[in-house]
């Protein structure tokens, strides 16, 4: 349902109060409305419904405070109304979701990128080269209804955990079929424009949350290449002392020495190594000014980018597929063995047969057409948000009681510094350079530089000071940290297949994400920063060390801060007690035989590192477990012939 001409109008004064025009940018107008509205139509009709009870909150309060209608006030009331919105405990978080899509709106504009130095988009290849193992994938709808595929085995995800792994097994000669339920994204699809790329891939357009104490966004890719197609790029080996901690719980084979050989496979293959200097930027070099003045450790981030050239679009595919996400390394090096892949398939049902996993079940293109295909050995390989909903649909996996449970995902925040100088932000790296210092507390921080939309969204301010620090975008940069968390949340299943995230933010972990922002102020004035911004209510703008020594004493509740999370793990975690895991060491599951996960589903616990190397790892370790199954079937079906 459209917005009626009257909420139209509406939204029109809304958006010229959030957004007045400067000294550069001129004010919201008409257009920047029609791309809002635009945006509110496509949510879901109760998100439709609230959004517009917003619209009339503006008119009560207005009445409230001065007597008149909002649209009626001159700018300066019009932002003291939304000022009042944002200091009540009952509408503060009410006026956040009416922000989004106004600035989204206005900052779908190509002149406002120009007008402050930015590049709206890039221009993808029309026409790919054609190369031989393109001729191994399939889209599922070119298939029959009805069809039966067989196969040696067949890998449901084709993200960290099924890339590596079909690799792996396709090199050792067996029959690998990947399965994919998004399309097969290229060169040619990467615009650089950031909310048309969430749209299209990533899972919910990027709107997956963790509800609890706060809402944290937890973003995952939907797509070959899963959520390594969006990433950053960041590689890290397991901590040992996490490690430790594992084989402390029984998991006696997951030793530095153990695991080196596959990192060092995986490091290899994807060329891991640090950006350049260049690549990395003037914000690289801020942060390494500061840390040194401050005596904290500090390094560029190893990452599967060889050759990047910091075009800043990591999160939104990469333009010159330098980032080797699974798309352009193990997924194509595994169709060059003779793996298969079919894309557009979304499987619905796991079969079992006498307590083994023979299959899988699914739906072209969401439906209707019926695919099934036969296997010896079934891989989950979904994600850590999809594996347990899918098995929880089939029943399957829940002896333990741990399936869905256990869920960790890295609470991360970012702060923005604002400095007297330009430094071309959205040319370097976004997540290219790290602070070390204190890792061994949980507390890691590396660069979270977004595009000028998501920028402006992540941003609380509104009126002529929003619209001033929009107009310092050149001036400033974001960098960010993430909690190695104690807190875990859990994973069902909605109604319509998608995950449903519950997580509760302890107060240990609460106090990290203050000791973070604390710090990370700390480097950003060390390093000559005019001013920091920071996503928790009533501290947004400091100006001061004064400021930052008062958010460092606040006691601000979990729901007062901006929190994002990319690395859920834990959902259908490994160990020796099928009581209290759902997988062993070997990924295959306790309660059916030849079902194996290869996920970061599987991972025991929280890393306080990103994942997605880990996830790899494990997965070519799980390979050598998966071969030697097949193996096994198949001599003893050829002794079932020769008998």
């Amino acid at each position: 349902m459209s917005l009626s001409p009257a909420e139209l109008a509406q939204l029109e004064v809304f958006a010229s109060t959030v957004l007045p025009a400067g000294q550069v940018l001129p004010a919201a107008g008409r257009a920047a409305t029609l791309r809002a509205a635009d945006l509110v139509e496509q949510l879901p009709g109760p998100a439709q419904a609230g959004f517009r009870a917003l619209l009339k909150a503006l008119d009560a309060r207005a009445l409230l405070s001065f007597g008149s209608r909002f649209r009626a006030l001159p700018l300066g009331r019009r932002v003291a109304v939304l000022e009042a919105l944002d200091a009540s405990e009952a509408t503060h978080l009410l006026l956040r979701a009416l922000l989004a899509p106004v600035k989204l709106g206005y900052f779908g504009d190509r002149a406002v990128w120009e007008q402050l130095g930015c590049r709206f988009e890039v221009q993808p290849p029309k026409v790919l080269e054609h190369a031989r193992w393109r001729d191994q994938h399939l889209e599922a709808v070119s298939l029959a209804d009805g069809e039966t595929l067989e196969c040696d085995v067949v890998i449901v995800g084709t993200g960290a955990g099924g890339a590596p792994l079909a690799h792996s097994l396709a090199r050792n000669g067996h029959a690998v079929l990947l399965l994919e339920e998004g399309p097969f994204f290229s060169r040619k699809d990467f615009t650089g424009r950031s909310m048309e790329t969430m749209r299209r891939m990533y899972r919910n357009a990027g709107v997956t949350v963790a509800f609890g104490n706060t809402a944290i966004p937890v973003p995952i890719g939907r797509g070959v290449g899963g959520t390594t197609l969006i990433n950053s790029g960041t590689c890290f080996r397991v901590p040992s002392k996490v490690l430790a901690d594992w084989r402390e719980a029984g998991l006696q084979a997951f030793t530095d020495d153990a695991l080196s050989a596959h990192y060092e496979e995986v490091e290899r293959f994807l060329e891991v190594g640090p950006s350049s200097k260049a690549a990395l930027g003037k914000p690289a070099q801020l942060i390494a000014k500061g840390c040194d003045a401050l005596g904290y450790a500090h390094h560029p981030l190893r990452r599967n980018a060889p050759g990047c050239d910091g075009q800043g679009l990591c999160c939104f595919g990469c333009p010159t597929d330098a980032k080797r996400s699974m798309n352009v390394s193990y997924v194509p090096a595994a169709l060059d063995r003779g793996a298969q892949l079919l894309t557009g398939f979304k499987v619905e049902r796991l079969l079992v047969e006498g307590g083994a996993a023979v299959g899988v079940e699914g739906l072209a293109g969401g439906g209707p057409s019926k695919l099934t295909v036969r296997a010896k050995v079934v891989v989950l390989a979904c994600g850590t948000l999809m594996t347990p909903v899918l098995l929880q649909r089939n029943g399957l996996c829940g002896t333990s009681g741990e399936l869905g449970r256990n869920l960790s995902i890295h609470p991360a925040s970012a702060a923005i510094g604002v400095f007297g100088e330009s430094l071309d932000p959205s040319r370097t790296v976004p997540q290219g350079y790290a602070i070390d210092e204190f890792a061994a507390e949980g507390l890691y921080f590396e660069g979270g530089q977004a595009p000028l939309d998501l920028t402006a969204v992540s941003l609380a301010g509104f009126g002529p000071s929003f619209t001033a620090l929009m107009e310092q975008f050149d001036r400033a940069f974001g960098f960010g940290f993430m909690v190695k968390d104690s807190s875990r949340g859990r994973v069902t299943g909605a109604s319509d297949g998608s995950p449903r995230l519950t997580y509760w933010l302890n107060d240990r972990d609460l106090a990290q994400v203050r000791r973070g922002f604390g710090i990370l102020s700390r480097v950003y004035f060390a390093a000559g920063a005019k001013e920091v911004r920071v996503p928790v209510r009533g501290h947004e703008r400091l100006r001061t060390m004064e400021d930052v020594e008062r958010l460092e004493r606040s006691a601000f509740p979990a729901r007062h801060v901006d929190l994002t999370a990319y690395h859920p793990l834990g959902t259908a975690r490994m160990g020796v007690d099928p009581l209290r895991s759902v997988v062993d060491g070997t990924h295959e599951t306790h309660d059916v035989t030849n079902l194996f996960i290869c996920d970061g589903s599987a991972v025991p616990s929280s890393l306080g590192v990103n994942p997605q190397l880990t996830i790899m790892a494990m997965s070519l370790r799980a390979a050598e477990f998966v071969s030697r199954r097949l193996e096994t079937l198949h001599a003893r079906g050829a002794r079932r012939l020769a008998g």
